[in-house]
């Protein structure tokens, strides 16, 4: 089983190396066309062996589905491709309520995403892809061109929002971080199942898409999507949690895709 973690920047790269390596001493130190893959390989409590390659490919979707595909593609040349493409690192949560403030959280309306905590993405969806028309914005499929969402394996959201108390819900990648309080409430207006905002997700899904293999999102809140208010952020906090939670989910990276007769699911 292998399986390639994609964030933006060193500092995600090293929070989740060191919470996988608690258990799992890095191996090794790889080059990839455009960046640097640090192997680890834990022991998973069933099935084959587990290697984690962790790669930092830059911020925005761009650069998360060029090195998302760089990686993929030089694996699956070597003849050792991967099963698993996980997008990880800290973001933006909807940390206030929903459009209908005395509603309850329930599967189409996540609870709000608190700064410190886990989100996992049950969907991961490009928010800003699409067109501004006279009406408001317009996504790009309903132009009818590509794709919007891309869907993470059920059984492993569950397992992974069970295993680190994670809110479950939609995970939306932006090229423009949002930085008022309007455009907070026009995205959860769009989406509301909306639990994070991130930059990178659609990226790497995308391009896990095209070479068949499953995605998952796993962010870090580090501070409220809306205006930016750069005191209240808590980067670090995040990162511990984003260490702490990789060293809590990665068995389960290694076990989640095997049935008892130990088939793909």
């Amino acid at each position: 089983m292998r399986v390639l973690i994609v964030t933006a920047v060193p500092a995600e790269r090293d929070a989740v190396v060191r919470g996988i390596g608690a258990t799992a001493p890095e191996v090794a130190e790889l080059p990839v066309p455009g960046g640097m893959i640090h192997r680890l390989s834990p022991v998973p409590p069933a099935g084959p062996p587990l290697t984690v390659d962790v790669l930092a490919a830059g911020v925005g979707p761009a650069a998360a589905a060029a090195g998302t595909a760089a990686a993929l593609t030089a694996a699956a040349v070597a003849r050792t491709p991967y099963d698993l493409a996980v997008s990880a690192g800290i973001g933006g949560g909807f940390t206030t309520a929903r459009p209908s403030p005395t509603a309850r959280p329930t599967a189409e309306r996540p609870a709000p995403a608190r700064l410190g905590s886990i989100v996992v993405a049950d969907a991961i969806v490009a928010a800003d892809l699409g067109a501004e028309t006279p009406d408001g914005f317009t996504a790009v499929t309903d132009l009818g061109f590509g794709t919007v969402e891309h869907l993470p394996p059920a059984p492993l959201v569950a397992a992974v929002a069970e295993a680190t108390d994670a809110v479950r819900g939609t995970v939306l990648t932006v090229s423009t971080v949002t930085g008022s309080a309007e455009r907070a409430a026009e995205l959860l207006r769009r989406h509301p199942r909306a639990a994070a905002e991130a930059m990178e997700g659609f990226g790497v899904a995308e391009a896990a898409a095209a070479q068949s293999v499953p995605a998952l999102e796993v962010r870090a809140i580090s501070n409220a999507v809306g205006p930016r208010d750069r005191a209240a952020w808590r980067i670090g906090e995040a990162l511990e949690a984003l260490t702490s939670t990789f060293g809590t989910i990665a068995p389960l990276l290694g076990t989640w895709t095997l049935d008892p007769e130990g088939t793909r699911q």
